[in-house]
């Protein structure tokens, strides 16, 4: 028996790859399937299961290419009602795959249909739990995304978020693996820790929401403190219920590449969205005009879903060289399907085209040190909150930029202000879409709060972040 986890980093994302005796089963996987085909061929083994341990918000998963490519016919778990064929599993069904069995554990509470996935091994030990949304390492699955469509409040699906896990999960053995659907970075909990798999037993010590004295104390605990899920989840949610294009249709329309004159023409008669992939420093140095950056080598897929919103806006996109594909595909994971096309040759051919071009205003913390020293100045500062309160400059204000659309609007174009995150990557995001909007009068600061701190800059007290958050 083999069990692998492929982790995601820009996702935070966990799908497995299981095989036994010539057998394989999938759970959770993302929506580019030629990574799992090759491990099928490589292997020399039949894939006969794609487990889907929920209806996914925060990605869209890769379950009906894969299904459709392989003949495995995709699984979830009680009252999971999608638009496509599916087996929809009864509460504690087993399905065998090579020597080993695979139990479904029907666990609400993150949605109604969410289920974990009980591997038992050839000798009929329990060993591994995917948990999917519904246990964490150090969290649970935060239980109002689903409220809507339950037709119940958070406070309820909590309720059955504990009946799922105190009546289920907690009476396993403590020496299982916890094989879970996200780690630290995503936006499916609030608590959550950097490790990828976990013990049962070691979660039961450490995890809050494992610990509370009774149902009323867990609902309190895990309702607390939530932040707005962002506003493309409904969207990745109806993908993977309804169905959604062929990753392989996506990836060559998106792959189309334009030159200069094709580019400026589609954009002006689309309504597309330029959207810049390359690294906050290139692009503070030139960019085509009305450019929005969102840096490929950062959590990019989330962002896009947070700041973009729409999965069918159209997009043509700015790559660094070779980029194009890579870029393609991590937009395709949160649904954004719509790409059309890629400006051949990049930023450069495009400025060696005479075409125009634009720029940010960008200061290091030194000349940031300079211009305010003793004098008032309009501060702000993009990061999270809880970033803010642990440390952040005396006179900022705190504006996260995941909340842009909302403040932008209180932003005196006429004033001049002063913009910055932790390390460069949030506020140039923040730089493309003010300038976008027509906001000039701004400096934006290169290195972001960490490198301010470093200068005689007034901060205030450090508070631990841990702290912060509780």
């Amino acid at each position: 028996m083999k069990i692998e986890q492929i982790y995601t980093g820009c996702l935070a994302q966990g799908a497995y790859y299981i095989v036994s005796n010539g057998e394989a089963a999938m759970i959770d996987p993302l929506r580019e399937t030629q990574p799992y085909i090759d491990r099928l061929e490589k292997d020399n083994v039949k894939l006969k299961y794609i487990f889907e341990t929920h209806f996914h918000a925060d990605f869209v998963s890769g379950h009906l290419d894969l299904s459709r490519k392989t003949n495995a016919p995709i699984v979830y778990g009680p009252t999971a009602k999608p638009e496509f064929e599916a087996i929809i599993a009864e509460d504690n069904q087993i399905f065998e795959v090579g020597n080993i069995k695979i139990k479904v554990l029907h666990t609400p509470g993150h949605t109604l249909e969410s289920s974990s996935f009980l591997l038992i091994d050839e000798k009929g030990k329990e060993t591994a739990l995917f948990s999917g949304d519904t246990l964490f390492l150090g969290d649970v699955g935060r239980p109002d995304l689903a409220q809507k469509a339950a037709n119940l409040t958070q406070e309820e699906l909590a309720g059955l978020l504990y009946e799922s896990l105190y009546k289920k999960i907690l009476p396993l053995d403590d020496d299982i693996t916890i094989y879970p659907a996200h780690g630290a970075g995503s936006a499916c909990g609030k608590n959550m820790q950097k490790e990828t798999t976990d013990t049962l037993g070691n979660q039961k010590k450490t995890n809050y929401a494992l610990n509370q004295k009774d149902k009323e104390s867990f609902i309190k605990a895990v309702t607390e403190g939530l932040l707005p899920p962002p506003a493309y989840f409904g969207m990745n949610v109806a993908m993977n219920k309804k169905g959604y294009s062929s990753f392989d249709e996506v990836l060559s329309k998106g792959l189309q590449a334009l030159s200069p004159d094709e580019f400026e023409e589609i954009a002006e008669h689309s309504g597309a969205l330029i959207l810049d992939v390359r690294n906050n420093e290139d692009f503070a140095k030139g960019f085509v005009p009305q450019s929005i950056n969102i840096g490929l080598n950062g959590d990019f897929a989330p962002w896009v879903g947070a700041l973009i919103v729409d999965v069918k806006q159209p997009i043509l996109l700015i790559a660094g060289q070779n980029e194009e594909e890579e870029t393609v595909t991590r937009l395709s994971r949160v649904g954004f399907d719509n790409v059309l096309g890629f400006l051949k040759g990049g930023f450069e051919a495009w400025k060696k085209s005479g075409k125009e071009t634009d720029s940010v205003n960008r200061i290091s913390a030194q000349q940031f040190e300079k211009e305010t020293k003793d004098k008032d100045a309009t501060i702000i500062d993009v990061r999270k909150e809880s970033e803010y309160n642990a440390e952040h400059v005396d006179q900022a204000f705190n504006k996260p930029l995941a909340y842009i659309n909302e403040w932008i609007g209180s932003i005196g174009p006429a004033e001049h202000f002063y913009l910055h995150c932790a390390g460069g990557y949030r506020s140039m995001m923040a730089a493309s879409i003010l300038q976008a909007r027509g906001y000039r009068n701004f400096s934006e600061i290169e290195g972001g709060f960490n490198a301010i701190s470093q200068t005689e800059v007034p901060v205030s007290d450090f508070v631990c972040q841990s702290k912060v958050l509780k």
